[in-house]
């Protein structure tokens, strides 16, 4: 099979489709991706991939015990608790910040539970005179990819559902991900660290001390809001610590997972599989331990937001696993090369993909895949994850919200969209923490 007309055509109904769904995200993000499936399937005769399911059934239970969760109050409480962690050292803000913002998401598994720290890490910077910039642009960017170093998170799930089929084991990936997000992380707040003019000296806050702005932040920002702990939160939070481990322990010790055996095939229970059974477990232990009502399982943000990246995953995901399962050989004869003598140009590309998918998640299921299809190692890709989370080039819904919550002024998008307050830190981050997770992959594999 070569790369004649039909390829061509194929390919830019995938394009187009991807360049679609990246804009209207979400939702629009999986639709786009099932028109590119009926385009490929029906108008042209290709014959239809096969959806990940197992990536979207992991997502799915991890959804539901973390909106069980956040139902419980436990979700509420670890909120708290980084609020307070954030304000015990004010000075130390721009290193604090991102670490406990990301903290959270890595134990929790969704940059949802950032998002309410923000505003505080915001006010904190201010109070202590320290350029807020500095420290919520680096706590966004840190927070956002924190879904890397996650058990929990959905990317995750696609990462373990993907290697689980090349025989990298749970454990592996996390040993390469946590460190490689921890060394990354301070080199992102480093980047930071002294940025700009400090707060005293820059013009927009001066105008704005002037306008008296500032005396009403201040005051705003050392009075804590009242915070009532649900009853059972504690306990809620506890159950799901439990289950994290327990994932993490079984999926990591092969004597812990059952076997069965058929003639003369032994089958090991499969990684995704544990996960999957472990969290909906931990979900009903939530439930019933903790009185969770019935009106609370699904109806909190954690679920309609999970559920959308849900079907954002299941649409374009499929649309460009039918397309490459077509021209897999063809692929993989041209880039062979490629993969072998310059794989760094596949992060590049994969970077540049991620820019525009807006969607860890689904950069991971679709590039990880299509690296593995060109030929390069199970480990490579593993270390070098980091250049799937370019989504912070075109500011989002976390850039533009914590811009608004530094009332110092000193955030900005800038004037040409990219020139924006994060994106030194995020390209920083992602650019250390490709070469720094390719040197650990090769100490853990």
């Amino acid at each position: 099979m070569e790369m004649d007309f039909n390829f061509w055509l194929q390919f830019a109904i995938v394009m187009v489709c991807v360049a679609i769904g990246g804009r209207l995200g979400g939702v629009g993000l999986g639709a786009a991706g099932g028109l590119g499936v009926c385009l490929l399937v029906l108008v042209l005769g290709v014959p239809p991939g096969s959806p990940p399911i197992s990536v979207l059934l992991i997502i799915t239970a991890v959804i539901a015990c973390t909106s069980v969760l956040q139902g419980s109050g436990g979700l509420d409480l670890m909120v708290r608790w980084a609020e307070k962690l954030l304000r015990r050292w004010p000075k130390m803000i721009t290193i604090v910040g991102p670490l406990v913002c990301s903290f959270f998401v890595m134990v929790v598994g969704t940059s949802y539970v950032a998002f309410a720290v923000y505003p505080v890490v915001a006010e904190v910077a201010a109070s202590a005179r320290v350029r807020p910039e500095r420290a919520v642009s680096a706590s966004v960017i840190c927070a956002g990819i924190a879904v890397m170093a996650s058990p929990m998170s959905a990317a995750m799930a696609a990462m373990v559902g993907i290697m689980a089929t090349q025989g990298v084991e749970f454990h592996q990936i996390l040993a390469v991900t946590i460190p490689t997000f921890i060394l990354s992380l301070f080199c992102a707040a480093l980047s930071v660290f002294w940025r700009g003019k400090e707060l005293e000296d820059d013009p927009e806050f001066k105008a704005r001390l002037a306008n008296g702005d500032y005396q009403w932040l201040a005051t705003h920002s050392t009075t804590e809001m009242k915070f009532a702990e649900a009853p059972f939160a504690r306990r809620a939070v506890c159950i799901f610590l439990l289950g994290i481990l327990v994932s993490i322990l079984v999926g990591s010790v092969s004597d812990l997972r059952p076997s069965w055996t058929v003639g003369e095939k032994t089958t090991l229970l499969p990684i995704p599989n544990i996960i999957q059974m472990v969290m909906l477990a931990t979900a009903f232990f939530i439930i019933m331990l903790c009185r969770v009502p019935s009106a609370k399982f699904a109806s909190g943000s954690v679920f309609r937001s999970g559920l959308i990246g849900v079907v954002g995953v299941f649409g374009i995901a499929w649309c460009t696993g039918t397309f490459f399962d077509q021209h897999t050989k063809v692929l993989a004869d041209a880039f062979a090369g490629l993969a072998k003598d310059a794989p760094f140009v596949f992060c590049l590309a994969t970077f540049c993909v991620s820019t525009v998918i807006f969607s860890p998640t689904v950069s991971t299921t679709i590039m990880i895949p299509l690296g593995l299809k060109f030929g390069l190692p199970p480990e490579f890709l593993v270390g070098t994850w980091a250049c799937c989370y370019g989504d912070f080039i075109i500011p989002g819904g976390a850039q533009i919200g914590c811009t608004a919550f530094d009332r110092t002024g000193t955030t900005r998008l800038g004037t040409f969209v990219i020139n924006h307050s994060y994106l030194r830190p995020g390209l920083v981050f992602v650019t250390c923490g490709t070469f720094i997770g390719w040197g650990i992959s090769k100490l853990v594999f």
